[in-house]
């Protein structure tokens, strides 16, 4: 293998330039190109190569550097508790659907929803220097999601839509509704809305932020899934509202001289054993904002800004109200084993941390990693995929350096089994196509090439040694052409999402395994193509991930994440 890849490094026949690309998009059509092929021309604009970066600052300005909590400034404010300590159930329980009874829904569930999905998980500190980390992590620390709350009338808070600021876990009330009609459409749900403040992660990262932006949406989503999971509710993204009318649901469309939020997402939160119909939810929700009365300004997060053109791209991807039926499909049900030992779900969730180096030493059992792949199949309601409605897009290459009884090499995880004969067809380079030894029949895990890949994972990865010194590394691959031809160029922030659920899963497994891991988003997207042998765009390569034994930085401090928590993590 690190033959083949010293051929990979050295061919630079994908370079681009932002110059070339408009000039080239301009050509494809007398009438300028289509949306499609603006987010083609942006996905290859913001590729990593060997030969050159994605366009980025060429330093990081501190000056300008955005404030991470977004306050609005004249809001009632509202203190939720803090109680996670309460939560006494298994993280193993999540993946026996129905072994949670839901929670009633009150203001200590909307505390603990929040707290262990947005909130902060600890702080860091080294010399005068102090930095929070939450519990759904971000490229770069950087944050560039904002999350809202709108709910019915509840026992010490009044119906109507809040802001979550996670630094002091309380809600900002941006507008009350006094309106029967919203608790009757809400019901016991709760509505979960979240946004995107493209600016935190441009001013570090330029071209590429759009991509980690939506990353960051996607390890949210997953956050909340999961939390949610922990007090027996379901969740559903509430895909059918399209952008403009999130927008006018969550005030972002307000007119202010801050920072500007783009709408990303809605998430339904159901303490119920059955589903309601989520469209007449959001068709009601819709109807009531007309008559909102908002409150609070937005503070301003930097004193001035480089555009990157991303406002103007993510405008392109707005989704149409009822954009269509989803493809849908869920893997057979499987068993696999069960976790060793017994760990608490709300210590798993806030203990995750981000490894920012592995011990290139530590090994996991094959049943270990065989148990993590199942854990991110989209079975019958698994946590947290059930939460999204359309079918798996992505599959996940996996290059395996430390997992016993399991050879060394390059392997794929089928996440969609009905797409193996198109992966087997464009995976041009695999040498086989070979279930490995002991691997559970159920499991879609296939071995392409035996051999020593962890040259090939470091320098995929930007040359980061994390992606080789860990237990295996793993690339993100998407159905690419397909799905945006089939739903349309709004569907692109949605690869990234299912990547970042994915990721955040991983997170949690690794950490009940006693491991660490973490997200990579610097990697070189056409050398991994190359290295599988890829030759058009049915795939793309969209997030990587590197799991095993963490290196401890010990020059740091971990402090609680609020003052007043009873149940501290560190």
């Amino acid at each position: 293998m690190p033959g083949v890849y010293t051929r990979v490094l050295r061919r630079h026949d994908f370079a681009f330039s932002p110059g070339a690309i408009v000039k080239g998009l301009s050509m494809t059509s007398p009438h300028g190109p289509s949306k499609i092929e603006r987010v083609r021309a942006y996905h290859e604009l913001s590729k990593h190569r060997v030969d050159g970066y994605a366009p980025g600052p060429r330093g990081l300005d501190w000056a300008t550097q955005p404030d991470p909590f977004r306050r609005f400034e004249g809001s009632p404010t509202y203190e939720l508790p803090l109680d996670a300590g309460s939560l006494d159930l298994r993280f193993s329980a999540l993946h026996r659907p129905g072994a949670v009874a839901p929670a009633a829904l009150g203001l200590l569930q909307i505390g603990l929803l929040l707290q262990l999905s947005l909130g902060l998980s600890a702080w860091k500190s080294q010399g005068t220097s102090r930095w929070p980390l939450r519990c759904n992590p971000s490229s770069g620390n950087l944050h560039p999601t904002e999350g809202y709350l709108i709910c019915p009338r509840l026992d010490g808070l009044d119906a109507g839509l809040y802001h979550y600021c996670s630094r002091d876990h309380l809600l900002e009330q941006r507008a009350s509704v006094d309106s029967p009609g919203w608790s009757r459409a809400l019901g016991d749900n709760l509505v979960i809305g979240l946004s995107a403040v493209h600016w935190r992660e441009a001013w570090k990262y330029g071209e590429r932020a759009y991509r980690y932006c939506m990353h960051d949406a996607g390890h949210a989503l997953g956050a909340l899934s999961i939390a949610a999971a922990g007090l027996g509710w379901q969740t559903r993204l509430l895909d059918d509202i399209g952008t403009e009318g999130l927008a006018a649901l969550l005030g972002t469309s307000q007119v202010h001289d801050a920072e500007q939020e783009e709408p990303d997402l809605l998430l339904v939160c159901m303490p119920m054993a059955r589903v309601p119909p989520l469209p007449a939810l959001s068709a009601a929700a819709l109807q009531a904002c007309a008559a909102l009365a908002w409150q609070g300004q937005p503070n301003r997060l930097s004193p001035s800004h480089v555009d990157w053109g991303i406002e103007a791209f993510a405008a392109r991807l707005r989704q149409p109200r009822t954009a269509g039926a989803y493809e849908t499909f869920a893997m057979p049900p499987r068993s696999c084993s069960p976790l060793p030992r017994a760990v608490a779900l709300r210590r798993m969730i806030r203990q995750r941390r981000s490894a920012v180096a592995m011990d290139g030493e530590t090994r996991i059992a094959c049943e270990t990693f065989y148990r993590m792949l199942d854990r991110t199949l989209a079975a019958p309601g698994a946590v947290p995929f059930s939460t999204l409605p359309w079918k798996s897009q992505l599959h996940l290459a996996l290059l395996v350096h430390r997992v016993d009884d399991l050879p060394r090499g390059l392997y794929l995880l089928v996440r969609d089994p009905a797409q193996l004969e198109t992966l087997q067809a464009a995976l041009t380079r695999a040498e086989h196509w070979r279930k490995p030894p002991g691997c559970p029949e159920t499991l879609p895990l296939y071995c392409l090439i035996e051999a020593d890949a962890r040259n090939a994972a470091r320098e995929i990865s930007c040359q980061q040694d994390i992606a080789s010194d860990g237990c295996f590394a793993v690339a993100m691959l998407a159905g690419f052409d397909a799905p945006l031809e089939r739903y349309g160029p709004w569907f692109y922030p949605r690869l990234y999402w299912e990547a970042g659920v994915i990721g955040q899963l991983l997170y949690l497994e690794a950490e009940a395994a006693g491991i660490r891991s973490t997200g990579i988003g610097c990697f070189f997207d056409d050398a991994l193509h190359e290295l599988l042998g890829l030759q058009d765009r049915r795939f793309q390569d969209l997030y990587h991930f590197t799991v095993g034994g963490a290196v401890e930085d010990k020059r740091l401090t971990t402090l609680p994440a609020y003052t007043h928590d009873r149940d501290v993590v560190v």
